[in-house]
């Protein structure tokens, strides 16, 4: 366990390496080690050797000597002072030690480092373990100073300042992308959340004791458990809303694989006592162009990749999703991220949405958004041939794009290609070029992805506000871009740069206020000073609103003007700025669009390239609108007005966007609403007033900046060490240029204008003391006392120290000095105590050798008396006898004694240790006793509490069961009610049969109708007869027509010749513009000529009102025109030589203003050289005083006080004054030289301003003339073209009135036929409505027994509700867009009634002119003698002609909507067939569930029976259309026999024509040649006809292809039918049979589709005639007309029974009090509910596609009037091919993929049909013109029939206006019951969603309910072990408490024994001293008996070991018998010497 935790200190503790060794400090001072710069590793050590004045002889590490300039060089600190954690300490406070430092710590595994107030993090790339819980806890509550670095220490001290001075905190991360900002604040985050966690664990100590004392597994799991950490619900939620915002805000960069594209301030609450309350996070600065485009190695944001690789089937196809390299806005496909699964993280979002509660409709929104944008960047477009109007070929995307959003396609197409602006009050729709439609859908790509970003943030800050808690105080986390100098800096980088100088004010601001305050504490002598404001201008330039306005208000106000450009706002930024300090115009750079800013951090050139258009940020107004109106709820959400930014405002404009539009964008709509009075000038943005993307972004930065002022803020500065991700690498001169980025080097420079090096003073005194060792008295004296006496002893000067109240403060560089000195004494000591040492030494040595000498002798001398007593018989006796004394024998015996002695004393202290030991133990076991039981008082607590939770719940439970009855019986009433509405809705059938009953009275009466009608045709005749009288006088008038065509001719040619002169004025005209509009060229750039020509502009107009009434009064004089044209021509020659030597006069004006120009521009580059210079000289001052600067800091450092260096000050001093006079005289100079020059340039700028305004007011007055010319001359121009014009009108309405009359009586005819017509579908449709009531009580009968089915299945389907209930909400869905589609087909059916009543109320307005007609005819038979007459007729007729050609064109307007809505019509089918594909989809899922729940299901009977139902009905169906098919037969045949009526009577009235033209003389010829002009058109006029019959058979076959589409899903439908009764074969072959029918009629329909077609080719052969088409047309739509209108009766009845409903609820109210008894029934009914409505539904779909059927078929048969009877070979082909239809069916339904294959066929055949039908409407409106000449030579003939229609006119109109009236009031029931019904359907629905939520609640409560049941379960079970345990424990304490007690017994009993023995030995002793043989015997007896003594005191104490043993043994339950050790046997030795003495 041990290595871990080293591992963790090596990241995080320094090693006592070599730094602290005396060998590095004095190798560091003997080499005089410097830094100088390398180009390579930024700076170098090296050693100094020799200085040569201001050059330096350095030696580098490899021996390479090299000359260095003194300024180059930095000192080195000492090596104390290497890998210090803070880098203020560092004595030498320069670049290089810095940046040393950091390599070192880093080369070390130590990325954080503190540099005052900052911390310095060097992203390692590498993951590093000091992110622990055991980390964790070790920064928990500690100081700065007590823990190594860390981002935990920081985050922790921030965590207490605000806990206990209740004081706001932030942590300020900054740095570039990759350097690991965004991993920072995760760490801060998980920090917090351990710490503030509401859900904390217990403590360690506890978990610790709990392990030692339970050695069980139940208590290891639970300790397991405990260690884990616990996080809540609102930790949990913000820590994955990190991921959220990381998919939808980071992306993969050069630098940086997750890099966060957006900066974020993270505010987490706290409440009173710390806990964690709730979060809120605001972004700045998305960089949202990245979703369109990207550098090749680089991705868009992660979420694009997510989706696309983790989407699976379902939601690939919902959200339309294809393969990367389909997508243009992902430039580089695919690029995937090492060590990174793009899929699993997908699934990782999804989870993080969950928790942070993103409903799954919001996340497929969120999604479906996403995939927009993606849809987006494949919308192409392209230029057309002749135009730059872009198109769109292919919109694929948009519609996928359309269906995405929710929006219409061709809305959407039209916004993008020809949006909507408005120019002054008009709305004018304009075309858009590529460029400009590239530009506008990537800009709404980017709205649309910065939209869902602020929507994501919205919605987790909604998750993470919890205000149940109140919050007291927070803790803000800043995640922002740190200081950026690109090659290319645009206007991002300035609001990140000018991000960074605030945040650096705000760090220098705190800084020093924390350093002074420190200072003031301390009783510091300092000025205070706030180097905050050094950064002040930079901002100020910046930011500053006016006086003058800054960068950022420039760009607000360029935006206001609507011609500004960015090159102008650069110039205007010039202008204003040029002298600022911190702002300069870059010499390297040429381009127009550069500047210059200077920041702290260096200078930074910006490219003001599309400034504006960013700052505008403008969009699309019109697909905006669309967007706000989706049918999507998200998307409505996202663009609702409330968050529209700044351009949504109404106030933006100034006409500005109306210009701008034609270069970037057009639809700016509310761009230009924008008042003109409000200025530009303004300083505040006002409510109402546009808001730009500078303005918000200054607006949220002092907002940020307030917040941040308001707090006390941490700063963490994040550093990427190089560019190539590799751990263990730095780049040193990256790593220096972010040092200045991000402040450091700046917060280093302060440092040193103070005391940054500081000590306390027990420090100093120990470390320096040796320097001052004599001058502090011995004894006590205060810190303070010794350390002035030690300064004062040194000699320092007073400004290089301070000393305060408990530490001493020093300048840089003086500890360094007294490091050097403090070196140099330890030096000299050491070498004097070395001297000592060896003395010492080899003084002892000298006196070993002496001794050694004397030892030497005295042996030598030994020896020599050895050898002469070696021989004497005297010393050998000694010898032998000596021994034998007992005195030697003493002293041995003693010596035993004693050992034995110690032995015994070893044994007693040994047991004295056990007794120690085992009484602790006792001591631990009864305190741990006392915690157990106080654990389980705890734990019985909790049990109570659980208890009372448990009561709580089940209250609720039976509140909630109560609630449940009231609902069930609500069902119970909803039921009663579907009853009553049933017994309505037969009532509503029987009043539908009374109006079947009105309908055929009606019949009737038209019938008489059609008898009046043959009546009338008669007398037709012989009005015919009439007619030929009145074409013999018509011949007359034709006569004198001709003669006044000859005058008319005259006329014209006397025009031409007035036309020519005009256009030779014209031309002039033309000459003349072309040089005014180059001298307003010329003339753009001054503003205020403008206002001088709008005033002119204003008198002119009012001379153009005059001259307008004059032009009234010249059209009466005719002949006096000529000589007033003639007139003019003189004048206008004589206005242009006036207006050629004004021309002249101008042109030397503009040369005097050229060369007025050049003198300008001469002064301005004098001026700008002047700059240069004194920029230089400033340049050099700057120099200077950093040089002064530099020698005091050099002089302040060199503390020698010879006489020499004080010489060499005062003479630097005076050398440094006279500089600073001549720099004053200089400036004073270089001043006044700057203002001689600048009067001299505000003289020649008054001479010319003079001079210009001559020149404008010159010209002001020839513009003046030359207008009033111009003018006079256009409206004599004007009068010609009118009189011209009148001649042609008058000629051509005569010719109109012609043709409308034969028009009038074509009109008639077609009017009777219609009526006919009316009558028979009349007929049809009351037939079809009771076919249709039929059907209605069928599915009521099937309701019914489907009822009765259901109460017979509910006990089996209750084991398969879930499966229900899934089944459920998808058909509800697909019931919902169905519902859908019903509504808009209803509202296209409503369009078509709309449109069908304008072309009535046409046909009206024509029978009123028809009867003025018929005036004007009486007229001229009454006045035909006289010609005065008829011409007054003919100005009527004229009139008349006027009025009849505007309802014309309104006839032309209407038939062109008819066309538009048909194209609509065709786009919603393609919609519909996309949606038949989805809903087949959902279809063939339904089966498969559908076959699961069958296979349960056991009576299959009932289903059979149902079925033989159904085909008997089908049957019953098949019979009534067999029968409708024969009466639309008999209805063609009538049709025939009219049509061969008609044919007749063509051919009578022809041969009448040609008689009339054979009697006839010359006139008649005319005829002749008009009527074979005539027939070449009438063949023009079929051949038209032709392709418009092509073009409806074409729309037939699309409705054909929708007709096989439908069939198919019938097939389908059959399919699963068989499937479903595969057991029962009866049943199969009756389905089959079923089947084959319907087969058999839907073939019948399509053979007579196809005979219909055959005959209508055969009719265009044999039928030449225009009028039959017509009237087939027109009888098909008066169907449709019919058609629709029966539905709206029918939608009549369902509405009155929705009426109904109101009254069955107040009898529903009645029921409930007696129906809240049936609880047991609610599953049942919930089935029942659920299977009814389904049923209802399919009734629904029945109803449906019975009505489309019959509507289908009316339309057929309808236009299939020339058709005839089938014949028996047709038939059998039908049978033929029904068998083949048949086969391929089957075929179909085998294989589903062959089917989706021909869907896409169908519809892109219908494309392409749409696409044809489109070219030939352009035909026929080319080819309308000429139909309309040959109708109105037709509508001579038909000038008959007038007579005849006013007659029937009278009776008809009674009885359509009767009709109408009916129809409205059918029409408003309809609505009002329509209405009512969806108000009940909304109930139903609500009702239905409360019934599932309750039911998913009391499920809730249950699943709750059980989980209590299991936790008191568990509570009792570990109460129970718990007992268990603590009686177990009581045992073993009874058992050590017996054990102590032999103990202490047994210790009783030893310590006796040793008193004893004591006394014995001390006897022992007393009779030893004594002497002689007397005592010899005593001590032997004695001795035996102490010897007997001995060995019982020994066996003793062997007992004693042997009990405290087994006691030992026992308490640790080991199994082992106890081992005795043999007792000593001591005693025997002991007789055994006795005996050999005696």
């Amino acid at each position: 366990m041990a290595d871990p935790a080293a591992d963790d200190n090596k990241y995080l503790f320094l090693e006592n390496d070599f730094r602290n060794s005396g060998v590095a400090q004095a190798d560091w001072s003997a080499k005089k080690m410097v830094w100088i710069p390398s180009e390579r590793e930024g700076f170098e050590a090296a050693s100094l050797k020799e200085e040569k004045g201001d050059e330096v002889l350095v030696e580098l590490a490899n021996g390479q000597k090299t000359t260095v300039n003194k300024e180059d060089i930095q000192k080195m600190n000492p090596p104390k002072f290497s890998k210090v954690e803070d880098m203020a300490a560092l004595t030498f406070l320069n670049e290089a030690s810095v940046l040393h430092n950091l390599k070192e710590r880093y080369f070390s595994s130590l990325i954080y480092t503190y540099s005052g107030l900052f911390c310095v993090v060097v992203n390692p790339y590498k993951m590093l373990p000091i992110y622990s819980e055991k980390i964790i806890e070790m920064y928990k509550g500690k100081k700065r100073h007590e823990v190594p670095p860390h981002i935990y220490s920081i985050t922790d001290n921030a965590y207490r300042n605000m806990m206990q001075d209740r004081e706001d905190q932030s942590i300020l991360c900054t740095g570039e992308s990759g350097a690991g900002k965004t991993e920072n604040t995760k760490k801060v985050i998980q920090y917090l959340a351990v710490v503030a966690s509401s859900h904390k664990g217990k403590k360690d100590s506890e978990r610790k004791r709990v392990a030692e004392l339970m050695a069980s597994v139940s208590l290891q799991q639970q300790q397991q458990q405990a260690g884990s950490l616990a996080y809540g619900e609102l930790e949990k939620q913000l820590l994955q809303a990190n991921p959220i915002l990381e998919a939808f805000g980071n992306a993969k960069t050069i630098k940086n694989d997750n890099s966060s594209r957006f900066g974020k301030f993270i505010k987490l609450n706290f409440d009173v006592t710390g806990f964690l309350v709730g979060a809120n996070i605001d972004t700045y600065l998305l960089e949202k162009s990245r979703c369109i485009r990207q550098a090749n190695t680089e991705r868009a944001f992660h979420i694009f990749y997510y989706m696309v690789a983790g989407a699976q089937d379902k939601m690939r196809e919902e959200l339309l999703l294809e393969d990367f390299s389909s997508y243009r806005f992902l430039m580089a496909g695919h690029v995937e991220v090492p060590g990174q699964e793009d899929d699993e993280l997908f699934v990782e979002t999804l989870e993080a949405m969950e928790i942070m509660g993103f409903t799954e409709e919001e996340r497929l929104g969120m999604l479906k958004v996403v995939s927009t944008v993606l849809q987006l960047g494949n919308i192409k477009f392209e230029k057309e041939r002749n135009n730059e109007q872009a198109t769109m070929p292919d919109n694929t995307a948009a519609q996928k794009v359309c269906h995405l959003q929710g929006i219409n396609v061709t809305d959407f197409t039209r916004a993008i290609l020809t949006p909507r602006i408005k120019v002054g009050r008009e709305v004018v729709q304009k075309a858009q070029t590529k460029q400009q439609a590239d530009f506008a859908v990537e800009a709404l790509a980017k709205a649309m992805y910065e939209r869902l970003f602020r929507w994501i943030l919205a919605r987790v800050n909604k998750t993470l506000d919890k205000s149940k808690r109140q919050s007291s105080s927070f803790l803000g986390i800043l995640d922002i871009a740190g200081f950026e100098i690109f090659e290319d800096n645009s206007f991002e980088q300035l609001c990140i740069n000018y991000t960074n100088e605030r945040l650096q004010q705000l760090f220098n601001h705190t800084m020093f206020i924390l350093e002074q305050e420190e200072y003031k504490r301390e009783g510091i002598e300092w000025n205070f000073i706030d180097f905050g404001l050094d950064l002040q201008p930079c901002i100020e330039l910046i930011e500053r609103p006016n006086n003058p306005p800054g960068i950022l208000a420039l760009v607000d106000e360029e935006c206001w003007f609507p011609k500004a450009t960015d090159v102008s706002f650069v110039e205007k930024l010039f202008n204003t700025h040029s002298g600022h300090v911190k702002f300069s115009k870059p010499k390297q750079h040429k381009d127009k669009l550069m500047f210059t800013v200077l920041h702290y951090a260096g200078k930074v050139d910006y490219n003001a390239a599309n400034w504006l258009t960013k700052n505008m940020d403008p969009l699309n107004d019109n697909v905006t609108a669309l967007l706000n109106n989706s049918s999507s709820n998200f998307t409505q959400d996202l663009w609702k007005d409330g968050q529209f930014p700044w351009w949504r405002s109404p106030m933006f404009g100034l006409k500005r966007c109306v210009s701008a539009a034609a270069d970037r964008v057009v639809g700016l709509e509310t761009i230009t609403k924008m008042s003109e009075s409000s200025a530009p000038t303004s300083t505040k943005s006002k409510k109402g007033m546009f808001r730009t993307v500078g303005q918000l972004y200054k607006e949220s930065l002092g907002k940020l900046m307030t917040t941040l002022h308001n707090t006390q803020p941490n700063f963490v500065r994040c550093i990427i060490p190089n560019h190539e991700k590799r751990a263990g690498k730095m780049d040193a001169n990256l790593v220096l240029e972010q040092l200045r980025c991000n402040g450091v080097l700046e917060g280093i420079r302060i440092c040193r204008q103070g005391f940054p090096n500081r000590i306390v003073f027990q420090e100093f005194r120990q470390r320096y003391e040796i320097l001052a060792a004599n001058s502090i008295p011995k004894g006590f004296m205060d810190g303070k006392q010794a350390c002035c006496l030690m300064v004062k002893h040194l000699d320092l000067d007073p400004n290089l120290y301070r000393i305060g109240q408990s530490k001493m403060f020093f300048r840089t560089g003086v500890l360094a000095q007294l490091e050097e000195e403090r070196d140099l004494k330890l030096t000299v000591i050491i070498i004097s105590f070395q001297a000592q040492a060896r003395g010492f030494l080899a003084r002892k040595a000298f006196s070993k050798r002496q001794q050694q000498l004397s030892a030497m002798k005295v042996i030598q001398r030994n020896c020599a008396c050895y050898l002469k007593l070696k021989n004497w018989q005297w010393w050998r006796l000694f010898t032998k006898v000596k021994p034998l004394l007992q005195v030697t024998r003493q002293e041995e015996e003693m010596g035993q004694k004693e050992e034995e002695l110690k032995a015994a004393k070893e044994v007693a202290a040994k047991s004295e240790a056990d007794l120690k030991e085992i009484s602790q133990k006792h001591t631990q076991l009864l305190a741990d006793r006392a915690q157990l039981e106080s654990k389980l008082q705890a734990e019985t607590e909790l049990y109570a509490e659980a208890e009372e939770m448990r009561v709580r719940l089940e209250a609720k439970k039976t509140e909630l069961e109560e609630v449940l009855h009231e609902m069930e019986a609500r069902l119970e009433e909803e039921e009663e009610r579907s009853n009553v509405l049933q017994q309505e809705r037969r009532e509503m059938e029987q009043h539908l049969q009374s109006l079947e009953s009105q309908l055929s009275e009606e019949e009737d009466a038209r019938q008489k109708l059609h008898l009046e009608k043959e009546c009338m045709e008669s007398k037709v005749k012989k009005m015919e007869e009439d007619m030929l009288q009145m074409e013999d006088q018509n011949g007359k008038l034709q006569k004198e027509r001709k003669l006044q065509e000859e005058r008319m001719a005259d006329l014209n040619s006397n025009l031409a010749e007035e036309e020519e002169k005009s256009k030779n004025l014209t031309k002039l005209k033309a000459k003349h513009e072309s040089m005014i509009s180059d001298l307003e060229v010329r003339m753009k750039k001054e503003e205020k000529a403008r206002q001088d020509v709008e005033k002119a502009k204003r008198k002119v107009e009012a001379e153009v009102s005059d001259l307008l009434e004059q032009n009234g009064d010249l059209q009466s004089q005719l002949g006096d025109l000529r000589a007033q044209q003639a007139a003019k021509e003189d004048e206008l020659q004589a206005t242009q030589t006036r207006l050629e030597e004004e021309s002249g006069l101008r042109g030397a004006a503009v040369k005097k203003v050229r060369e007025l120009e050049t003198l300008l521009s001469e002064l301005q580059e004098d001026l700008e050289a002047e700059r240069v210079a004194r920029s230089k000289v400033e340049v050099a001052r700057r120099d200077l005083g950093e040089e002064l600067n530099a020698l005091r800091s050099e002089l302040e450092d060199s503390l020698d006080t010879t006489a020499a260096q004080q010489e060499l000050r005062a003479k630097r001093e005076q050398e440094v004054a006279m500089l600073k006079k001549a720099m004053e005289e200089e400036g004073r100079s270089h001043e006044a030289q700057v203002q001689e020059l600048r009067q001299k340039h505000s003289t020649a700028v008054e001479e010319l301003t003079e001079q210009l305004e001559a020149a404008k007011r010159a010209r002001a007055g020839l513009e003046k003339a030359k207008q009033a010319l111009e003018k006079e001359s256009s409206d004599l121009s004007a009068d010609l073209r009118s009189l011209a014009s009148a001649k042609q009108d008058v000629e051509h309405k005569k010719k109109k009135v012609e043709g409308q009359l034969n028009d009038l009586h074509s009109r008639f005819n077609e009017s009777e036929r219609q009526r006919t017509e009316l009558s028979e579908r009349v007929s049809k449709m009351t037939m079809e409505l009771d076919g249709v009531t039929g059907l209605l009580n069928d599915m009521e009968g099937r309701n019914i027994k489907l009822g009765k089915d259901v109460s017979s299945l509910s006990a089996q389907l209750q084991d398969a509700q879930e499966l229900l209930a899934e089944e459920t909400r998808q058909k509800l869905q697909v019931s919902g867009r169905l519902r859908q589609l019903e509504d808009e087909r209803v509202s296209l059916m409503e369009q078509l009634d709309e449109e069908s009543e304008a072309k009535r109320a046409m046909e009206r307005q024509v029978s009123g002119l028809n009867m003025q007609v018929c005036d004007y005819k009486k007229k001229l038979d009454d006045v035909s003698s006289s010609l005065e007459m008829m011409e007054e007729t003919k100005k009527r007729l004229q009139r008349d002609l006027e009025a009849m050609t505007c309802d014309y064109e309104e006839k032309v307007t209407a038939l062109d909507k008819a066309d538009k809505s048909r194209g609509r019509l065709q786009q919603e089918l393609e919609d519909v067939l996309m949606e038949l594909d989805a809903q087949r989809q959902l279809v063939s899922n339904m089966e498969k569930k559908q076959r699961k729940f069958d296979q349960m299901v056991s009576e299959e009977r009932a289903v059979s029976c149902k079925f033989a139902e159904e085909r008997d009905r089908a049957e019953a169906d098949a019979r009534e259309k067999e029968t409708r098919v024969l009466a639309l037969t008999r209805a063609l045949e009538e049709n025939q026999d009219a049509l061969e009526e008609t044919e007749k009577m063509v051919k009578l009235l022809r041969l009448e024509i040609e008689d009339l033209i054979c009697s006839k003389d010359d006139v008649g010829k005319n005829v002749h040649d008009l009527e074979k002009a005539k027939r070449g058109l009438e063949a023009l006029v079929e051949e038209m006809r032709a392709q418009m019959e092509e073009l409806e058979d074409e729309l037939q076959a699309a409705e054909d292809a929708k007709l096989r589409l439908e069939v198919n899903a019938q097939a389908l439908r059959a399919q699963h039918e068989r499937e479903l009764l595969a057991r029962d074969e009866a049943g199969e072959e009756k389905r089959k049979m079923l089947l084959k029918q319907v087969r058999e009629l839907e073939s019948e329909l399509e053979e007579e589709k196809k005979q219909r077609g055959q005959a209508s080719a055969a009719k265009k052969k044999l039928e030449g005639e225009v009028k039959d088409l017509e009237e087939q047309l027109e009888g098909s739509s008066r169907g449709r007309e019919e058609a629709f209108k029966q539905l709206r009766k029918f939608q009549g009845q369902v509405k009155d029974l929705q009426r109904d409903l109101e009254d069955s609820r107040a009898s529903q109210k009645d029921v409930v009090a007696s129906a809240r008894e049936a609880e047991r029934k609610t599953k049942v009914l919930e089935a029942k509910i659920i299977q009814l409505h389904e049923v209802l539904a399919a009734t629904e779909r029945g109803r449906k596609q019975a009505e489309s059927e019959r509507d289908e078929l009316a339309e057929e048969l309808a236009s299939n009037s020339s058709g005839k009877s089938l014949t028996s070979d047709e038939k059998r082909r039908l049978d033929a091919k029904i068998c083949q239809l048949e086969e391929e069916l089957e075929e179909e339904q085998a294989n589903v993929e062959t089917l989706n294959d021909r869907l896409r066929k169908s519809q892109q055949l219908v494309e392409q049909l749409g696409a044809e039908l489109a070219a030939e409407r352009s035909s026929t409106q080319d080819l309308e013109g000429s139909r309309q000449q040959l109708e109105r030579q037709n509508r001579d003939l038909k000038s008959k029939l007038q007579e005849l229609e006013g007659q029937c006119r009278s009776k008809l109109k009674s009885s359509v206006s009767a009709l109408e009236v009916k129809l409205r009031e059918a029409e408003e029931q309809l609505e009002v019951e329509s209405r009512e019904r969806q108000n009940v359907a909304k109930n139903l629905r609500l009702k239905e969603k409360k019934l599932k939520e309750m039911s998913l609640q009391m499920e809730d409560e249950r699943k709750q309910a059980q989980q209590y049941k299991d936790q008191a379960e568990k509570g009792t079970v570990r109460l129970k072990q718990l007992k268990h345990q603590l009686e177990e424990a009581e045992e073993e304490s009874q058992r050590l408490a017996a054990a102590r007690r032999k103990l202490q017994r047994e210790l009783e009993e030893a310590s006796e024994a040793n008193e004893a023995l004591n006394r014995e030995v001390t006897s022992l002793r007393g009779k030893l001293r004594r002497g002689g043989e007397s005592a010899l015997s005593g001590p032997r007896s004695s001795g035996g008996f102490r010897g007997l003594s001995l060995s019982g005191s020994i066996s003793r104490r062997s007992a004693i070991m042997e009990n405290s043993l087994e006691l030992q043994e026992d308490a640790r339950r080991s199994p082992s018998p106890p081992t005795t050790s043999p007792p000593p046997e001591d005693h025997d030795d002991f007789d055994g010497c006795y005996d050999d003495e005696s």
